[in-house]
């Protein structure tokens, strides 16, 4: 089936669902993540779609429906498993020219339910137009993990200002570079953690420099690289090589973890290396200052964890000097990792009680 990805509205007449047992449940239950109310047509309900009749949600109408209960709808499920009656209502629907799905049933489809990632506003569709559901339902697992589960909230907030936005910037290129600064820095960040204060005076500072003509100050992200799997890493430092215009990394980063950086950013090394001097610590943090006020997102990326042997400690206080908004995010330091590849615990009952790091270098 060639298809289109599309979003359909639900505003008028209810979707409707023919078929009362568990798989017209399954789907009903689908439709009501996005419609107030659903109707579904059959003699007889399932447990779950009594419940739902009783809560408001679902309309019972009667069952084998004809041209007037399919007519206006803005879609049809037939879900009778019953092969005559889903064709008989695949034909009503197709020649009403409303939109029918079949599960299981390509041939009798005009659309396909996609594998669906929701994080309310945000939503996410995945589909293989009926070829490998399966992988579409893989698809949306990793989806799952990657996409924050406060994207609503983010999408929601900047929905807030996009009369604000629209009023004090020209459409177009300035519009869109306001927004992808937004939802590439601090002021998403603090959304996602939950600090919605925060990023609304954010969102508000950055109108109002961007209508003077000005650019709004960066930041910094001190983040350890872990100790060189690019799996060992943390889900907000991937976010955050994601998110960076510029990454300062230590020469012994794998390549693995810097393929995180998106195309676009600045990869510039300055940590030590088998005969190399490394940038000096000062040099360093008027880097990263500097790259701050001229408005950047700026990683710092540390291996391991940046605050174990890695000076990040050193950084954190000159960035704060200066007033530069700074974060850390820890990486699970190499100290542990390497006795975890070789699974020696390093604490064990009764034997090892603590753990004590010590540096060679004075």
């Amino acid at each position: 089936m060639r298809s289109f990805p599309i979003f359909v509205s639900f505003d008028g007449k209810p979707p409707l669902v023919v078929g009362g047992g568990e798989l017209a449940a399954i789907k009903t239950r689908l439709l009501l993540k996005r419609a107030a109310i659903v109707d579904v047509a059959a003699e007889t309900l399932a447990p779950e779609l009594v419940k739902l009749v009783e809560a408001g949600q679902v309309t019972k109408v009667a069952p084998q429906p004809g041209i007037d209960q399919l007519r206006g709808r803005p879609l049809v499920i037939a879900a009778t498993e019953d092969d005559a009656e889903d064709t008989r209502v695949s034909a009503i629907a197709r020649a009403l020219g409303v939109p029918v799905n079949v599960p299981d049933r390509p041939e009798l489809c005009t659309f396909m339910l996609p594998a669906i990632v929701d994080r309310g506003e945000v939503t996410v569709a995945i589909g293989t137009s009926g070829a490998a559901p399966v992988l579409a339902q893989r698809l949306r697992a990793w989806l799952e993990q990657e996409l924050h589960p406060r994207l609503d909230a983010l999408a929601k907030l900047a929905g807030e200002f996009r009369g604000r936005v629209a009023d004090k910037l020209p459409a177009g290129a300035p519009r869109r570079k306001f927004w992808e600064a937004v939802f590439e820095g601090a002021a998403a960040e603090a959304m996602l953690e939950g600090d919605e204060l925060k990023a609304r005076a954010l969102i508000g500072e950055a109108i109002d420099k961007a209508a003077e003509g000005g650019a709004s100050q960066g930041r910094v992200l001190l983040v350890g690289a872990g100790p060189g799997d690019p799996e060992l890493l943390t889900m907000k430092a991937v976010r955050a090589l994601k998110s960076a215009d510029v990454i300062f990394y230590d020469r012994l980063v794998s390549e693995g973890v810097l393929d995180h950086a998106r195309r676009e950013a600045e990869l510039i090394p300055v940590g030590k290396a088998k005969g190399a001097h490394s940038v000096p610590q000062s040099e360093i943090n008027a880097l990263l200052i500097a790259r701050a006020k001229a408005g950047q997102t700026v990683v710092r990326l540390k291996g391991g964890d940046p605050f174990i042997f890695g000076r990040g400690g050193e950084g954190l206080e000159a960035l704060r000097a200066e007033g530069i908004a700074i974060e850390i995010i820890p990486g699970v330091t190499a100290g542990i990792a390497a006795a975890a590849s070789l699974q020696i615990p390093l604490t064990h009952r009764d034997v090892s009680h603590s753990v004590t790091f010590v540096s060679g270098h004075e």
